[in-house]
């Protein structure tokens, strides 16, 4: 008997894998595991020339007792390498211009500093992460004459900067060639390996392939679980290499509307457009100030203004993993010089007790975990939309509550859903609150609530 069409199309794809029907389970778009310690990290930023007056690693570990009080997980140093003299910038130079990828900066100290310092951070529950930047290195780099073929040139066949910027320090790397790959990832591995750091901030990691980072991710977890940092903002970075990435688009929205009075919409928007186009699991950094934008009386206070404390509290409560800037929780005055020493001035700063409540806040709520530990953003509608971005996060009996009024007016908000009815208490104040139904809220321009809920 002759079998029917059906049939022959059936035996067909049972003997033909090629032609099976394709498999619509959904994958996990973020494949490497996330280590334990950066479920509710915080990191801190420090740039050693200028965190003490005497711009050492000796002199900065004296800090670290403070830090781990204020409740900072991760501190972020700077390239400690040794920097180039060839085309340098100021008396100085830029730490990004590095001389020696296999050794420390003499003028921060002595490689036994600089393992006295990880291993009093260690000691002390923070982890520790270096600076890493595989995409250029300094001209007089030693590699520039042993590994002459590592370098991209310029048609005429010399040296060249990265195109399109004016790093002008600095030489381009080719990773076209397996041999740096090579040395590069060693080089990571080394300061793993023999100093026990706990991973990297990436440089410019969207200029270096990808799949350099993916290779190098599974040679350092090979030595240890580490924590990575893209400055980069591309979702397939986070696939195989990275745990976090910028979240550059935080920033430009925060500053859009702060520049602008227009309200809450481009907030609206980042927060939008995370949740529905970058997998739960990535870590977004988000911050008001970094090493290329800093000083709260200087720059954040011409950007961010009468804002600037609701940005902080935003980027503590809302989906990302914060960072600290050394000298925000002192009110540095002035925007640090970059190739020159110029030490932060340290005094009691009126916004240190305020990040010391957000750390704490984040640490003690699991819903404000970072990425995939954390709980999505539930946004909350109120009568004053345009201005105002609520939202709770967590389930109900452990959520966190916040109220933003991101505009330059004063408004009195009620609450159009049952989305966040509940018992809390004002987690800056203490004071306990319900809101049941027909409450209001009176917001001062760019005022905010944080609440958290009390069982």
């Amino acid at each position: 008997m002759k079998r029917t069409g059906l049939a022959l199309i059936a035996a067909a794809l049972a003997a033909s894998p090629a032609l099976a029907r394709p498999d619509y389970t959904p994958r996990e778009a973020v494949e490497i595991a996330n280590a334990a310690w950066t479920r509710d990290a915080v990191l801190y930023q420090i740039n050693t020339r200028q965190f003490t007056s005497e711009g050492t690693f000796k002199a900065a570990q004296a800090q670290l007792p403070r830090l781990a009080a204020m409740g900072v997980d991760i501190i972020w140093l700077m390239p400690i390498h040794p920097i180039g003299e060839a085309n340098r910038k100021g008396s100085l130079g830029s730490p990004y211009a590095v001389r020696d990828y296999r050794a420390v900066n003499p003028e921060l100290g002595s490689e036994a500093d600089f393992r006295a310092f990880v291993n009093e951070a260690h000691r002390l529950g923070l982890k520790v992460i270096l600076d890493w930047v595989a995409n250029h290195s300094a001209y007089d780099n030693p590699l520039t004459l042993s590994h002459p073929e590592w370098y991209t040139r310029t048609p005429e066949g010399a040296l060249m900067s990265p195109q399109g910027t004016d790093w002008s320090d600095v030489a381009d790397f080719d990773y076209s060639q397996p041999a740096l790959r090579q040395y590069m990832t060693e080089s990571l591995a080394y300061w793993v390996r023999e100093f026990g750091i706990d991973g990297y901030r990436c440089d410019v990691a969207g200029y270096v392939p990808t799949d350099f980072w993916e290779t190098a991710r599974g040679e350092l977890n090979a030595i240890k679980p580490v924590f990575m940092l893209a400055e980069w903002e591309q979702r397939d970075l986070h696939t195989r290499a990275f745990d976090a990435t910028y979240g550059w688009g935080w920033k430009e929205a925060m500053q859009r509307l702060v520049k602008s009075g227009e309200g809450a919409g481009p907030i609206r928007g980042y927060y939008a457009g995370q949740q529905e186009t970058w997998p739960h699991a990535a870590m977004r950094m988000v911050y008001t100030e970094n090493h290329d934008q800093n000083s709260w009386d200087g720059v954040a206070a011409e950007i961010y203004g009468p804002a600037y404390e609701a940005a902080i509290a935003l980027s503590f409560t809302g989906s990302g993993l914060p960072l600290v800037y050394n000298g925000q929780e002192a009110d540095n005055d002035r925007q640090l010089k970059f190739f020159e020493r110029d030490p932060i001035v340290w005094r009691e700063g009126r916004h240190a007790a305020l990040f010391a409540k957000l750390i704490a806040l984040k640490t003690a709520s699991p819903a404000l975990h970072n990425g995939r530990f954390g709980a999505a953003m539930i946004e909350v509608p109120t009568s004053q939309s345009a201005d105002v971005y609520a939202f709770t996060r967590g389930p109900a009996g452990a959520r966190v509550f916040a109220v933003f009024n991101l505009s330059p007016r004063p408004h009195r908000i009620t609450f159009d859903k049952a989305r966040h009815h509940g018992t809390y208490t004002n987690a800056l104040s203490g004071e306990t609150t319900t809101f049941a139904g027909n409450e209001t809220l009176d917001l001062p321009a760019w005022g905010y609530r944080i609440f958290t809920e009390t069982r």
